[in-house]
């Protein structure tokens, strides 16, 4: 089993920012790539953005310039930067992983964590 643990929701005013955490526990023999996905309310699920083992990111076109995400693969950790903040960035964030639980035999998760709410409003 794999478990991803969130922190770092909550109130923001509009401009301001939030850093969200995520920490993978459980049996890992290695994580591909992290990233966060967002659903607001009445809409689909959508990426933010993503971070591959090899450290390349991915942004969907709405935070690029605003977010960064980094993760501490040591530490089994992802992390999203959100700054300037807009009432449209309003959603619960959920974390994800791509794990290899094992080699052999061969054991390939997809993970994802409880989702963390982001207000985004004055």
């Amino acid at each position: 089993q794999v478990q991803l643990v969130e922190s770092g929701g909550g109130l923001v005013q509009p401009g301001g920012s939030l850093r969200l955490s995520c920490q993978a526990s459980g049996s890992i023999f290695v994580i591909n790539a992290m990233g966060w996905y967002r659903q607001a309310p009445g809409k689909q699920r959508e990426l933010v953005a993503n971070i591959t083992i090899g450290g390349i990111t991915n942004f969907t076109d709405s935070v690029k310039g605003r977010f960064t995400i980094s993760r501490d693969i040591a530490k089994n950790t992802v992390y999203l930067q959100m700054d300037n903040l807009r009432p449209e960035d309003t959603a619960v964030y959920y974390c994800n992983a791509g794990v290899v639980a094992s080699i052999l035999p061969f054991r390939y998760l997809e993970v994802w964590g409880q989702g963390t709410l982001v207000s985004v409003s004055s």
